[in-house]
């Protein structure tokens, strides 16, 4: 397991607090909204007064660079605070976004980093990526958006699906095809675009599970300079999956953080609750679905903490990520459905956050690429690596 320096170890104890004290109080309102069908997000009166605590606390820009008044944190320290934020349902990070700022700390140019990353650490700038596509599902390389040169500028022109926050982004990293014949070996660039540029729209709202919702957008004609470019022409791909890798690590902590706060929700409430005069903690399956939630959850955050130390080392994680990917998701689904199972008809309701745990776990599955796909990708890599 990893051992956290004692200023680590202060910044987890401050998180700990503020997602208790802060967070976990909004958790009624939140369910109440996406119990009528609303979205699962904080109302601005709610989310200023946390924005401005953060600030306050230095909870803020915690993985940026220290050039850009970020702390500059280990990927291990940034993993263990996302598993806290995902105790709850209240939708909340410390901005920004870490994936999109990654990707621009590793290929971004200078005059990138300043028109772009800098205000983005900052939290004056939010973001987001375009990758999916209408009919291209979790094969980002076979994607038909076309980035076509036009003397010193690129005229894009396609459509990309599933692409969360963009009624509130300033920018978007946009993936484009280059070069089809190449694919994901060098045909594949990345575009920053302000989402206020020319043949740029929003062609609708897509309404997902647990409140979520996500955008299908067009580009009509989109003109952007050489300077748009993040990275190098054709190699794209390589930058896009670093950024994916941080994402997907993300989602192990997130599956933690429910699979814990479900644990905890199920072994307090069966040692209250009696059945056909037993309590519930003396019955032989509900032992064996804690026990099994305590392992399991103890090997994922062992997987976690292996992966950020990898990172941190600068070594290739794709395949942990991968099996990060699959084993958290499905983990931490098994864990909510007992907890909810254990709870009766109580479970079923929309006044505890099961309900949404469990919505955005299935969601999880999908996005940052199907389970399927990951479970291809690991075997292709075993299978070369003992050919």
């Amino acid at each position: 397991m990893t051992v956290f320096e004692e200023e680590e170890r202060m910044l987890l104890d401050l998180v700990d607090k503020f997602v208790d004290n802060e967070l976990m109080p909004l958790e009624k309102a939140v369910m109440a909204r996406e119990a009528q069908g609303g979205e699962v997000a904080l109302l601005p009166e709610e989310a200023e007064p946390l924005l401005a605590k953060c600030k306050e606390l230095g909870l803020w820009a915690l993985d940026a660079p220290e050039e850009v008044g970020g702390s500059n944190i280990r990927t291990s320290v940034m993993l263990a605070i996302q598993e806290k934020l995902k105790s709850t349902v209240t939708p909340f990070i410390f901005p920004p976004d870490s994936p999109n700022l990654h990707m621009l700390m590793a290929v971004g140019s200078p005059q990138q980093k300043k028109q772009y990353m800098e205000p983005y650490a900052q939290g004056k700038l939010k973001s987001n990526i375009a990758i999916s596509e209408p009919g291209a599902g979790g094969d980002p390389a076979h994607m038909k958006t076309r980035a076509i040169k036009d003397g010193d500028d690129w005229i894009i022109n396609g459509r990309k699906i599933w692409v969360s926050g963009v009624s509130r982004a300033d920018f978007l990293i946009v993936m484009a095809s280059t070069d089809p014949s190449k694919g994901a070996r060098g045909g594949i660039t990345a575009f920053i675009m302000d989402t206020d540029t020319p043949g740029f729209s929003i062609e609708r709202e897509i309404p997902m599970l647990a409140g979520a919702r996500t955008y299908e957008l067009v580009f009509d004609d989109v003109r952007l300079p050489d300077s748009a470019i993040l990275g190098e022409v054709g190699n794209g791909f390589a930058p896009m999956q670093k950024r994916l890798n941080v994402r997907r690590l993300e989602m192990g902590a997130m599956g933690v953080g429910m699979a814990e706060r479900a644990l905890k929700m199920m072994c307090e409430h069966v040692q209250q609750r009696e059945t056909f005069g037993q309590k519930l903690s003396d019955r032989q399956a509900i032992q064996w679905w804690i026990a099994d939630a305590a392992t399991k959850i103890h090997a994922t955050r062992l997987m976690v903490m292996d992966a950020a130390a990898k990172q941190e080392a600068g070594k290739d994680v794709r395949t942990e990520a991968s099996m990060i990917k699959i084993y958290a998701t499905e983990m931490a689904t098994e864990v909510v459905d007992h907890a909810m199972q254990s709870f009766g008809a109580m479970g079923m309701t929309r006044e505890l956050p099961f309900a949404i745990m469990s919505q955005r776990l299935r969601l999880s599955r999908i996005y940052e690429g199907p389970t399927e796909v990951h479970r291809m990708a690991i075997a292709r890599r075993m299978l070369k690596k003992y050919q």
